[in-house]
């Protein structure tokens, strides 16, 4: 772990995943700074399987089979750690810390995208020169080959925004240089090198290729903007979707791309990513397969769900907004067989702290304060996990990110709710793909666990 005073009281570069602090040169390129990294971490793994390869660190029941693994200690994900009651932290950083530390857009206050990426990947905090380098690196590599765009323009406007997203991102894999050189023939210690450059390239075209399905799908009147290399990630991300103009929306997909970052490997998406990843599949492949899973109704959905649910209360309801109208909705969805959306989380077992920095970036901005849709959320978030305990059924009755997230991207302008997973999909994009680097700079091997038949379950129970 960490010293949270020592590193909020250092303002270079910080080396937070070996539990110390060390200045580093803010000139060093994210390339140099993993060649430093990695290896610390390969005599890590190495000293593990050494010394601690018959070690338990759990035991698998029955209702880890069959409650889809869950819970199960069985995977190693370096960016992050989700812990039940404090929350996720990356390389041992909680989200305040990472607000505080991570170098913002210039101009703008919220942490960048890139900053993100940089922490994911090399567990260091960059400088504001490491991170605008980076994001200049991005936007020069950030423009679309034309089969793909040729490709996207191709598809229905019906065809699902998701779905046009994995076509688009597993297309990319034509100029895989992974794949390019294994073919060729590499040593297993170089992976990592091409696997780096394969994801950085996959980070950078996001954008552009969710933008053009948003432009395709909703509004094909419209042309789109070229990328500005002056801009971040995430600026020239709302540029090109058409809000631009609108510098508080830009600074919430900031904020939500970097929260929505990485929430450790278990989660469907980043653990498909893994798993594909460990047959040696490029990270076009791997994240195209990520982006499928998180296309799911109980995965990438729920805000959606959430602001669909809440929408429909404030209908019902009307300008009467009390605490007792709203418990009575909350029983009235209780009672009719479904679930509250956006409350509950398959680990978490107390309010999510992304939920909470959402908030407060909500409580900083007036005219969110003003929105009838955003009070109703704040008013549910007081009253829901009371109702929910006196019921009973949930383990945890708190909000999660998803109880908010789409709801301020509504206020803003982007209403499309079928989009918002796409958003979603750009944002996880960091943290999967940074694990791709991982994964091979310390050469993990295919993942394969071992599956029973019902009887032979039952079987092994009675021996």
């Amino acid at each position: 772990m960490f010293c949270r005073a020592s590193l909020l009281a250092k303002s270079s570069v910080r080396n937070v995943s070996s539990g110390g602090f060390r200045r580093l040169a803010s000139t060093k390129s994210l390339k140099e700074t993993l060649q430093e990294v990695i290896p610390p971490k390969q005599e890590q793994l190495k000293r593990l399987k050494a010394e601690h390869s018959q070690d338990v660190v759990g035991e698998v029941k029955v209702e880890n089979i069959l409650g889809g693994m869950r819970g199960l200690k069985a995977m190693l994900w370096e960016a992050s750690v989700l812990d039940p009651i404090e929350g996720i932290r990356f390389h041992g950083l909680s989200i305040p810390d990472c607000q505080k530390v991570l170098p913002p857009a210039p101009g703008g206050k919220e942490m960048t995208a890139e900053s993100m990426l940089w922490l994911l990947l090399t567990g260091q905090v960059p400088s504001p020169e490491q991170s605008h380098q980076l994001s200049a690196e991005l936007a020069e590599k950030g423009e679309l080959p034309t089969f793909v765009e040729q490709l996207i323009d191709s598809l229905p406007q019906t065809l699902h925004p998701m779905t046009q997203l994995g076509m688009g991102v597993a297309a990319l894999n034509h100029d895989s240089v992974f794949q390019l050189a294994y073919e060729r023939g590499i040593k297993k210690s170089e992976y990592w090198t091409y696997a780096l450059e394969d994801c950085l390239n996959l980070v950078a075209k996001l954008p552009a290729l969710a933008a053009r399905i948003y432009r395709n799908v909703y509004h094909p009147e419209r042309s789109i903007e070229p990328i500005d290399k002056n801009l971040d990630l995430v600026g020239n991300y709302s540029r090109m979707l058409g809000f631009g103009q609108n510098e508080h929306l830009t600074e919430y997909l900031r904020l939500y791309i970097a929260l929505h970052g990485d929430h450790e490997g278990g989660n469907a998406s980043a653990h498909t990513a893994h798993l594909v990843g460990s047959t040696l599949s490029d990270p076009y492949i791997s994240y195209s397969a990520a982006l499928f899973a998180l296309a799911g109704p109980l995965h990438g959905l729920a805000n959606q769900e959430v602001l669909r649910w809440q929408m429909a209360m404030q209908k019902e309801i009307g300008d009467n907004i009390t605490h007792e109208n709203i418990k009575e909705y909350l029983w009235k969805t209780l009672k009719s067989g479904q679930v509250v959306p956006g409350y509950g989380h398959g680990v978490l077992r107390n309010p999510d702290p992304r939920f909470v920095a959402l908030q407060e970036f909500c409580k900083t901005r007036p005219d969110l304060q003003a929105s009838p849709i955003i009070q109703l959320v704040q008013q549910t978030a007081e009253i829901a996990p009371d109702v929910l305990k006196e019921h009973g059924k949930t383990k945890n009755p708190y909000p999660n990110v998803d109880a908010t997230s789409g709801c301020v991207l509504y206020h803003y302008g982007l209403t499309e709710f079928k989009y918002y997973t796409v958003i979603f999909g750009v944002s996880r994009a960091l943290g999967a793909l940074t694990q791709l680097v991982w994964a091979r700079a310390l050469g993990l091997p295919l993942e394969r666990p071992k599956s029973y038949s019902m009887d032979a379950l039952e079987k092994l129970i009675k021996n």
